[in-house]
């Protein structure tokens, strides 16, 4: 794809401030970004350039962004002016998901001078290279039909921070969904899914060096669904655990009707797999399930929660769920209530919606009072304590495995609950610990 762009706006650029030595990543939002983040690094690094150490000394900021909710997009925006402000002389090129959503909204902001969409992220370094003395100072836009985009972009992000000791590959990106109220199948393109070979080879490679690697994408249940694609998620983890030293896998968030039995027991079969199932919901309500244009009803979603507590009795089980969706009524609210209540769930991310400009839900006419939204939320969210806190309190007494972290005196068990270490222990070490009592938010290993 070839490199394309228009300025929007333009000044002579002050002297000597054009070239670029060091440059620094800042990144936003899911693990994907994150990922997208640690190739940049990369691919930046390989051009000669050298990253910095703060973003105040850069030569050049990279804003790695997302535009999931209307709260993403102000944060990206308050950095954009916490940047220009800090550190003038900077270029600052905005990249990711909002940068492909609405490049001259950001275009426009002063300090701006690339904005690149997802569509031709690959192509940043060439871009800031080549450009660095010969485009106008402000408002390069880079921005294609993500549709046409085939490249594959992603790095560990063990390379973006040196203190994880769980580093995330992202395996898969985009998404061929249409839910109703989601903006990301816009920004991020179809479905595309990183190579078998490459991602054996990636996790030999982090295996030699971490004990836990966590698997990620957009939609990492789609991962191999590509026509012609000999295997699928079930038949790339089997390859994992016969090609490669990995002690422990994690699988993030998973589609729920993606939760096939014979991947869930191979979940709980293998030692080498965390129990953890992270599974999307958005609602436990029928009639807002449809209208999400959601691919499964609430008793399809039950059956796989239900199958996965019947297979890994100490699993983890979280869920994404959604409040205020256009139209729910306090009604559909509570039949969302006494779902969630009604199943093993270990914890919960509870999101407010947030309109997102071009989706339909946007356009739907009885949008839920903010008020109201958030008040929803404050519900679910003491739901979801008060089942993890029942769930943390079964764990006493029990032995579990964890990864021990660079976090000081800390330690994540296989079924996602963090463990207060009763003396120091290296970290990047799987162990097994006693469990002494419950923390605020975790667990606490018994003492000696």
């Amino acid at each position: 794809m070839s490199i394309g762009w228009r300025c929007v706006h333009s000044r002579p650029p002050p002297y000597n401030e054009l070239s670029v030595e060091k440059f620094f990543v800042q990144n936003f939002g899911c693990r994907a970004t994150q990922a997208d983040g640690a190739a940049l690094e990369s691919l930046l690094a390989a051009k000669g350039l050298f990253a910095a150490a703060e973003r105040s000394i850069a030569d050049l900021v990279v804003l790695n962004t997302c535009t999931v909710t209307s709260a993403a997009d102000d944060d990206v925006r308050q950095t954009i002016r916490r940047v220009h402000r800090e550190n003038p002389a900077a270029r600052i090129l905005v990249t990711g998901c909002y940068a492909q959503r609405a490049p001259e909204e950001l275009a426009s902001l002063s300090g701006v001078s690339w904005v690149v969409g997802n569509s031709h992220k690959t192509q940043i370094a060439e871009l800031v290279t080549l450009e660095s003395t010969t485009a106008p100072y402000h408002g390069n836009i880079h921005v294609g039909d993500i549709f046409a985009q085939h490249d594959f972009l992603a790095a560990p992000v063990e390379e973006a921070s040196g203190d994880r000791t769980r580093p995330n590959l992202k395996i898969q990106d985009g998404c061929n969904n249409r839910c109703s109220f989601c903006i990301i199948p816009f920004v991020r393109g179809r479905s595309r899914s990183a190579p078998a070979e490459s991602v054996v080879q990636q996790v030999r490679s982090l295996a030699a060096r971490y004990r836990e690697i966590v698997l990620s994408g957009i939609n990492l249940g789609r991962w191999g669904r590509e026509p012609g694609s000999p295997l699928r998620l079930l038949g790339l983890l089997r390859l994992l655990l016969a090609r490669t030293g990995a002690e422990r896998l994690r699988l993030s968030s998973v589609e729920p009707m993606d939760f096939s039995d014979d991947l869930l027991e191979l979940m709980a079969s293998s030692p080498r797999i965390a129990d953890h199932v992270h599974a999307p919901l958005q609602t436990g309500c029928d009639r807002i399930l449809r209208l999400m244009h959601r691919k499964y009803r609430p008793r399809h979603y039950a059956a796989r929660v239900e199958k996965a507590r019947a297979l890994m009795p100490d699993a983890a089980i979280g869920a994404d769920v959604m409040v205020g969706f256009p139209g729910e009524t306090d009604a559909d609210f509570e039949e969302n209530r006494r779902f969630i209540a009604g199943l093993p769930f270990t914890y919960l991310h509870v999101f407010t919606y947030s309109e997102r400009p071009g989706t339909p839900a946007a356009e739907h006419p009885d949008q839920v009072p903010l008020p109201v939204r958030k008040e929803r939320n404050r519900v679910l969210r003491e739901l979801a304590a008060a089942k993890n806190r029942a769930f943390r309190e079964r764990m006493v007494g029990r032995t579990l495995s964890a990864v021990t972290l660079h976090e000081n005196g800390a330690a994540l068990t296989g079924n996602y609950l963090k463990v207060e270490l009763a003396r120091s222990r290296e970290p990047n070490a799987i162990v097994d610990l006693e469990i002494g009592g419950v923390t605020a938010s975790g667990l606490r290993e018994a003492s000696l």
